[in-house]
């Protein structure tokens, strides 16, 4: 049986013209192990190197970030689609998560516990494991990037990072800014997941897998890393609800749940996929939505006037149709959107989308759509809204808008997600955790927790008086026991 011929290079294509931008290498087994042996090499000497002085050079790579943003962002805009000002947004905060772990990291080399003698000294150390092979998906390249560059850089790893083949061009261009790092400290390498990227994962020294994408390629990583008894740190999407009460401010509202569910096109892992709202609003709440909905523009993110950009690429499209089809086949009513844009002949757009009467039965409310969808559904009690958002398989983050305390007490405590958002749908903090529970995969980025994945502890246990104690030293009896 003959072979398929391998693939030099991967296209990269703009999605909202179809055009084809460059070609990057589909770099092979040989060229990711020379990657991760430079890696390697560099660990040894950046593992030693203070904390001060790293924080001093993290510091300096979120200045150039800074330095580098409009250039940056016009090459994410035309390699990933999303509207040029959103991705002016993503470079601050990539900026702000690197000036975050240079200061936390410089406080965070272990701590003394206490001792069962005198005599002794116990510490516990934090340590790194060697290189992290980062695999970052295409839909924040460079944000989810930092996220795990800059706490395992300043752990003391290093770092041979692998974007996705839909977007690798600016990755190339941020990875200039780490000139101002050791050589070798920052590695990347280009390719297909199957290829360059399973050569990543299986590679003997990669220490740690960091790996933000789908499901299904999760559980493919984990697998390899659980054979190889490997660390394996996994992001793998969500389903998010949004709980929508009768107390709520309905402008507000409506304007919370488009931008929860059409950001980046609805290509956010916490995009709001399953919105409920009470019965006796629900009725309101749409023909308030479907107003809001279809005064969004939808174009080329480069224009200014543009509210939701492209989609990724053919086959991301093609799911968002078939979620649709397959909710309308099953009862579900299309309020707004249901179908490409008239007016684009090229490009992988979809109009933003808002479906009524939909249920657990849809794919559209149980799989992951990553796509501009907003399927609503009217829930009665309180109760049946919480059992409703928990009905998925993921527990990345849930929103809910309410004015009631009560409620709100009783969502963050009964809902299983990672994060909650209460009137304030999306918003990320550099110092507090990111991450879900179930199948979302239940690492954590950003924060203390965000450090720790990169840090493995040590327990040192000093006995500083050396005295001469017998064999079965610490199981003799002590002075004064009646064992």
């Amino acid at each position: 049986m003959a072979t398929a011929p391998t693939i030099k290079k991967v296209p990269v294509l703009n999605p909202a013209t179809e055009a084809v931008l460059d070609e990057v290498p589909n770099q092979s087994a040989e060229e990711v192990n020379k990657a991760v042996s430079r890696a390697r090499k560099a660990w040894e000497t950046w593992r030693k190197v203070p904390a001060h002085e790293k924080a001093e050079m993290l510091h300096e790579v979120s200045r150039r970030i800074k330095e580098s943003t409009d250039d940056l962002a016009r090459t994410l805009t035309a390699e990933g689609g999303k509207p040029l000002r959103e991705n002016k947004d993503e470079m601050a905060w990539s900026a702000s998560c690197f000036d975050y772990y240079a200061e936390i990291a410089r406080n965070s080399r272990g701590r003394v516990i206490p001792s069962t003698e005198n005599s002794q000294l116990n510490l516990v150390v934090k340590e790194p494991y060697g290189v992290v092979g980062a695999i970052v998906p295409w839909n924040y390249p460079i944000l989810l990037m930092s996220w795990k560059l800059a706490p395992a850089l300043a752990a003391g790893n290093t770092i041979v990072l692998k974007p996705a083949e839909q977007t690798p061009l600016s990755t190339l261009s941020f990875g200039k800014i780490f000139d101002c790092l050791p050589k070798g400290v920052v590695e990347i390498v280009t390719g297909l997941g199957e290829t360059t990227g399973e050569a990543l994962v299986r590679h003997p020294d990669t220490a740690v897998i960091a790996f933000t994408g789908s499901l299904e390629t999760g559980k493919k990583i984990s697998h390899i890393c659980a054979d190889m008894v490997k660390k394996c740190h996994l992001e793998l999407g969500g389903k998010d609800a949004f709980v929508v009460c009768e107390d709520s401010d309905l402008d507000i509202a409506v304007k919370a749940v488009a931008w929860a569910s059409f950001l980046n096109t609805g290509q956010v892992c916490t995009s709001a996929e399953r919105v409920y709202v009470q019965k006796d609003i629900y009725k309101p709440f749409l023909e308030k939505l479907k107003a809001f909905t279809e005064s969004l523009v939808v174009g080329d993110g480069m224009d200014p006037r543009t509210d939701v950009g492209p989609m990724i690429g053919p086959s991301y499209r093609q799911k968002v149709e078939d979620h649709v089809k397959d909710a309308v086949k099953r009862g579900a009513r299309v309020v707004a959107g249901g179908r490409k844009p008239a007016d684009k002949a090229k490009g992988f757009f979809y109009q933003p989308t808002v479906l009524a009467d939909v249920d657990h039965k849809m794919s559209v409310m149980r799989d992951e759509t990553f796509g501009p969808v907003c399927p609503v559904m009217p829930y009665r009690h309180f109760d049946d809204a919480i059992k409703y958002a928990n009905d998925s398989i993921y527990g990345l983050g849930a929103n809910i808008y309410t004015h009631d305390s009560r409620k709100v007490k009783k969502f963050f405590e009964e809902v299983q997600a990672g994060t909650i958002w209460i009137n304030d749908p999306l918003t990320d903090n550099d110092a507090g955790p990111f991450g879900g529970y179930k199948a979302t995969g239940g690492s954590r980025e950003l924060g203390e927790e965000g450090l720790a994945e990169f840090q493995q502890a040590k327990h040192v246990h000093w006995d500083f008086e050396q005295k001469n104690k017998p064999w079965w030293y610490p199981y003799a009896p002590k002075k004064g026991s009646k064992n």
